[in-house]
């Protein structure tokens, strides 16, 4: 019986959610709607941003270029309609994304990794296709149906004693599949990609010098942010070869470079590179419990370049850990004044004050920090702020939801609980 209504129920979904690839023109089958993915990419668009680095905001004019570059191959594309975005994020691992939708990012990692508007034009029309063809739209179907998969797994064998064995093949099974897929869906991206390139002039060359770039930079990784990233685009020869067989296909006359206005649009963040390098130096030697190393990095780093908020973060989350928390204060409120947007400039001054006994400001700069992007850390100390206050109440309810998060505060979390609520636990 079980059979037979999961083959019905294939059939279903297979009638219901075929549609067209709008880059390929192939069927696939999607259980997104156009409509879903703007709405999720939208949502998502912010979140992403804050949780890499933020925007890079020290030279707007290397924002406004990149978008102008990108909304030119987006008015290209098979999906122009779309409703495109393009951010530079504060991030010096050398990346690329795009949300479902047509949000898409570029870390100024990757910037500076490239040599002209026709590399970059490369990394944004390739980032352009995976928008335009729904990719995301297929990577969310895939959980879906894993996701359904191993529900109705553990159903059929719930009896026999090897459900949780069959539920642990499902996830597993579902990760290798993915990974599968995408690599069919980065070069579907890179081939499409060099279209857009060509459409708009661009010497497709440069998406063949793009992934020598990137295959020699994964040389180089072993781990951290840089692996990750080569993991979720992993660069090969083949890659290279595959570029390097579309471009019979275009005629030598597309050989726009655009070097000179990408120099320019570059001059800032590549002359503050060196306060980066000191930046993610200091980031390294805490992280190695380094700590006078860390704060000697960190102020190079602010004395090169001190309209950097990232700057002022890490020094004021070096000065937490220290337990100078005026510094810390200090830090936080330069870096609120240059990018009061972002969290982690709320969410250490909140910390500062609170521990400065300063309950009011440090609430309100909490509370801050929660409608930029929510964090366990923030809900944790919401509540321990409620109990001073006397508001046991709402210390319970905000204590429950950072048990939920696991981890250190998840524990603290659960032991304020039972003191407050004897027999209670988070709820899920």
């Amino acid at each position: 019986m079980l059979i037979r209504s999961l083959f019905l129920l294939s059939i279903f979904l297979f009638m219901t959610a075929c549609t067209v690839n709008p880059v390929t023109g192939e069927s696939q089958f999607s259980m997104v709607s156009a409509q879903q993915e703007v709405s999720l990419g939208a949502k998502q668009y912010a979140p992403s941003q804050q949780s890499q680095g933020g925007r890079y905001i020290v030279d707007p004019n290397l924002s406004a270029y990149v978008s102008n570059v990108g909304r030119k191959l987006a008015q290209l594309s098979d999906r122009p309609d779309l409703p495109y975005e393009f951010v530079v994020l504060n991030n010096s691992v050398p990346n690329a994304w795009a949300l479902p939708g047509g949000k898409i990012a570029i870390n100024r990692g990757l910037l500076v990794k490239i040599q002209d508007e026709a590399q970059l034009a490369s990394v944004l029309s390739h980032e352009i296709v995976h928008a335009a063809a729904r990719h995301g739209a297929t990577q969310m179907t895939q959980k879906i149906l894993l996701g359904m998969g191993s529900q109705l797994a553990t159903m059929a064998t719930q009896n026999t004693g090897y459900g949780e064995l069959a539920a642990m093949g499902s996830q597993l099974g579902g990760s290798l599949f993915q990974a599968s897929y995408g690599r069919d869906q980065e070069l579907e991206a890179d081939a499409y990609g060099i279209k857009y390139m060509v459409k708009a002039g661009y010497d497709p060359q440069a998406a063949v010098e793009l992934q020598q770039i990137f295959l020699q930079m994964s040389k180089g990784s072993q781990n951290g942010g840089i692996a990750n990233m080569f993991a979720s685009h992993p660069p090969s020869q083949q890659r290279i070869d595959a570029n390097r067989q579309h471009l019979a296909n275009y005629s030598s006359k597309y050989n726009t470079r655009n070097k000179a206005a990408f120099d320019r649009a570059m001059r800032q963040v590549r002359r503050d590179q060196q306060a980066y390098d000191y930046h993610d130096q200091a980031v390294a030697a805490a992280n190695k419990k380094q700590f006078d190393q860390a704060n000697s990095l960190i102020q190079k780093a602010i004395n090169s370049q001190p309209n950097e908020a990232l700057f002022w973060v890490t020094k004021g989350q070096l000065a937490l850990h220290a337990n100078t928390f005026k510094t810390a204060s200090s830090a936080f409120a330069k870096a609120q004044q240059l990018y009061p947007e972002y969290y982690m400039a709320q969410l250490g001054g909140g910390l500062s004050a609170f521990q400065l006994q300063r309950y009011d400001n440090a609430e309100k700069l909490l509370d801050d920090s929660l409608k930029i992007l929510p964090t366990q850390t923030a809900v944790y100390y919401l509540g321990e702020i409620k109990l001073v206050k006397g508001q046991t109440a709402q210390a319970v309810q905000y204590f429950q939801e950072a048990a939920k998060g696991g981890g250190e505060l998840g524990n603290n979390a659960q032991q304020r609980l039972q003191q407050l609520v004897p027999n209670a636990t988070a709820t899920n």
